[in-house]
């Protein structure tokens, strides 16, 4: 154990045991993290009519009451379509901005970038405000349109960043080469840029897909109808009246959270390993 603790930890020589505070409040952070979905889940096999833990009796009964709602499946299919659209609009927008942001040399590119995030920046309640008068004037509330349109623009900002991060590291002398020969801009980004930082972009897309998946101020204003979030279903469901579902939702979207998760640790750092 002393060993480990004067063995270096950096290339800058620094020690375990330098950074042994750094260890133990990050394992604090993560037992304060963690704890809520280890309740959870145990929460939501119980076969109690309230939430419950530890469960007297362990049931699926919430689970079948989940699959078996028409309200909660409909929800369940516009979040998911919510976050795909929003995914896939969101991440080539937020990647090309970052590439040109990285690439110009225009005066002001700064001012650029933080407008650009900065739907980050403003409280989510003022953006859910602003959408919904928004959308009662482009007659789009409660649309799926409307949906993609508002998370997309919460969603940019985190491809924003972690895209324009990784273009940081990136020798753009490989582009200019490639550029040099022949190659057309568009040609030269697709097949020297776009596979150095492919990481960097799938986590891109993940963090949009959880942002709308997960999101749910903005949805309870510009959702509804025909289209109403698992968020927004969650949240009224909560207020409403105390229903074990939620907790089996939860379980599933934790789940369902850590999966992708772990899919683009895999497709991601496989091709930037190569």
């Amino acid at each position: 154990m002393l060993n480990w603790l004067r063995s270096p930890a950096s290339e800058t020589q620094v020690t375990h045991g330098q950074r042994l505070w750094l260890y133990i409040f990050a394992g604090i952070t993560m037992l304060l993290l963690v704890t809520p979905t280890l309740i959870v889940i145990p929460m939501s096999f119980s076969d109690s009519q309230y939430l419950e833990f530890p469960p007297e009796k362990w049931s699926t009964r919430w689970y079948g009451h989940y699959f078996g709602s028409e309200e909660w499946m409909r929800a369940t299919r516009t979040s998911f379509t919510a976050a795909i659209l929003t995914m896939l609009v969101a991440t080539p927008i937020g990647v090309l901005a970052a590439y040109g942001l990285h690439a110009s040399k225009l005066p002001y590119i700064r001012a650029a970038f933080v407008l650009l995030i900065t739907p980050m920046m403003v409280p989510v309640v003022l953006v859910a405000i602003g959408a919904f008068y928004a959308y009662v004037k482009l007659q789009i509330l409660y649309t799926m349109t409307g949906l993609v349109l508002a998370h997309t623009m919460l969603a940019i900002p985190l491809v924003l960043i972690v895209t324009g991060s990784a273009l940081k590291s990136y020798d753009m002398n490989q582009e200019l080469a490639a550029r040099s020969l022949g190659a057309p801009r568009w040609k030269a980004f697709l097949t020297i840029t776009l596979p150095q930082i492919r990481f960097a972009v799938v986590t891109s897309a993940l963090l949009s897909f959880l942002t709308s998946f997960d999101e749910v101020v903005v949805a309870m204003f510009i959702s509804g109808g025909d289209n109403p979030t698992l968020t927004r279903n969650m949240f009224n469901a909560l207020r409403d009246q105390i229903d074990p579902t939620i907790a089996s939702i939860s379980t599933i979207m934790i789940v369902v959270t850590t999966l992708m998760m772990a899919l683009a640790q895999i497709f991601g750092r496989g091709k930037s390993d190569d």
